[in-house]
């Protein structure tokens, strides 16, 4: 038998807390690229890049790592769902260069030589208009191979 309302039990009211909280979630594609400048001889360019500049090419398993920074939401207890986020990622910048040649095929990437330090840079831009406020955009970190990466921590940091 169902017990009177009057003695049914209150929902607990959640107990917000504040702090700002980082996170990061991580997404992967595949790319090939040339390291490349072309205002610059081709002697130039083997001695600056070496392998990195041959001209049929090479390609990296990049590992793409974003991280918001923010407040939980007091009712969601979320900066961002990571699902979303995860979301923002592939439609921003995996769904563009994922088994992709950067130097070619990628509009946002035209005439940038695609350096890890460049990439992290245009990913930025990328993402950046598509994080929902309050959360903000703290890092973009690109590893091209599991020793070599690039951060960016974006344009008001010196």
């Amino acid at each position: 038998m169902p017990k009177p309302a009057s003695s049914r039990k209150k929902p607990r009211a959640v107990r917000a807390l504040s702090g700002t909280v980082f996170i990061t979630r991580q997404v992967h594609f595949n790319s090939a690229h040339r390291l490349h400048n072309p205002a610059k001889s081709q002697a130039w360019n083997r001695k600056q890049y070496g392998l990195c500049t041959n001209p049929h090419w090479h390609g990296h398993n990049y590992v793409l790592e974003v991280t918001l920074r923010g407040v939980p939401d007091p009712v969601t207890g979320y900066i961002v769902d990571l699902g979303e986020l995860k979301r923002i990622l592939h439609r921003a910048v995996v769904d563009k260069c994922d088994h992709r040649n950067l130097n070619d095929e990628v509009p946002f990437l035209k005439n940038i030589i695609p350096s890890t330090e460049n990439l992290v840079l245009a990913f930025w831009a990328q993402i950046a208009p598509h994080i929902p406020r309050p959360a903000r955009l703290h890092c973009v970190r690109l590893y091209e191979t599991p020793r070599n990466f690039a951060e960016y921590f974006g344009p008001d940091v010196v």
